[in-house]
């Protein structure tokens, strides 16, 4: 019988909620049935969030040697930050670098394929800077750490996926970063993604990026006619069920998204917008373009609810089995 794939599962921000949905997946049937998850943080955190929680207390542990063999639910411990150093739902440099450490981690055991993927809990963006660390997210650092040469963020529910042009820069930048090339591998990566997830030819959209998709013109400076329809081109050209640009205001009614498996966004809030409001609880956060497959769950630290137990594990539950589907 062949070994499940080892799916590492970074812990987050032990500020925020990462521990506790970490401790939820570890006990989750079906992602145990799909892959071997194993959690990497720091194993005095999450003993100490299990005891506020309530949440099931992890009782398999592995260490680097151990990994290979490793053959069920684990911990695998990144000693990072002490108790003492923080306080839940607080935002604090020592929660970023500890965060990032476990990022680090995984990273390199997945480039080294000790690991097969990896799903992130979050992470916190300002202790992330407070720590030193220039990246304004997972996606970066990801793409930076594994060199890769093109990537881009993906979302993805039953009801909706979306992909991106950009993601985390300011509104007067999008722009001057939106290219013909750029565009087009945004397309490709999506397109080879949804074959794996849809197992056939997947039917996608491209937004506009001003209102009425420019109106021909009209509105902006032309970008869709100049880098947008052009990519379009290329991309059917290239065999791609493509359509557009269209509208953003009407690319996400009911009876369209019922009709098409992506949607290509030109910023970060046309498309998390609509998710947010559709998917929140079930979406799934992926960085494609990268040598293995990297998902997160699609929210973020939750402070005001952290080492509550009020924190849902769904979004992180299905990050790891779309981890295993992506492979």
């Amino acid at each position: 019988m062949a070994q499940l794939p080892k799916i590492a599962v970074t812990m987050g921000d032990p500020a925020g909620v990462g521990p506790e949905v970490c401790l939820e997946l570890l006990a989750n049937e079906e992602v145990s049935s799909a892959c071997v998850p194993i959690v990497f943080g720091d194993r005095k955190v999450l003993d100490r969030c299990a005891e506020v929680t309530g949440r099931p207390k992890a009782e398999r542990h592995v260490d680097e040697a151990g990994l290979a063999d490793c053959n069920r639910p684990a911990v695998f411990s990144v000693p990072s930050i002490s108790l003492s150093d923080f306080e839940p739902g607080t935002v604090n440099a020592a929660t970023g670098e500890a965060g990032y450490a476990y990022i680090d981690r995984a990273i390199n055991l997945g480039l080294a394929g000790v690991i097969d993927g990896v799903a992130t809990a979050p992470i916190n963006k300002e202790a992330l800077r407070a720590a030193g660390y220039s990246q304004p997210g997972h996606t970066e650092i990801f793409a930076e750490r594994t060199e890769a040469e093109t990537s881009c963020m993906m979302l993805t529910a039953d009801i909706l996926t979306c992909s991106f042009v950009t993601v985390h820069v300011g509104y007067h930048e999008v722009p001057k970063l939106l290219t013909e090339e750029r565009i087009g591998e945004v397309i490709d990566l999506t397109r080879e993604a949804m074959k794996r997830i849809r197992d056939r030819e997947p039917k996608m959209i491209v937004c506009g990026l001003n209102p009425h998709a420019g109106e021909n013109g009209l509105f902006g400076n032309s970008e869709e006619e100049h880098v947008i329809i052009p990519a379009i081109e290329k991309a059917r050209a290239a065999g791609a069920d493509i359509e557009g640009p269209l509208p953003p205001d009407t690319v996400f009614l009911d009876w369209r998204r019922e009709q098409t498996d992506a949607v290509i966004c030109m910023y970060h809030d046309q498309g998390h917008i609509p998710m947010k409001a559709l998917a929140f609880d079930r979406a799934v956060n992926t960085t494609l373009g990268l040598p293995f497959p990297r998902t997160s769950a699609d929210h973020g630290t939750a402070l005001d609810i952290a080492w509550q137990g009020k924190a849902e594990a769904g979004s992180l539950i299905a990050a790891a089995l779309l981890a295993v589907k992506l492979l």
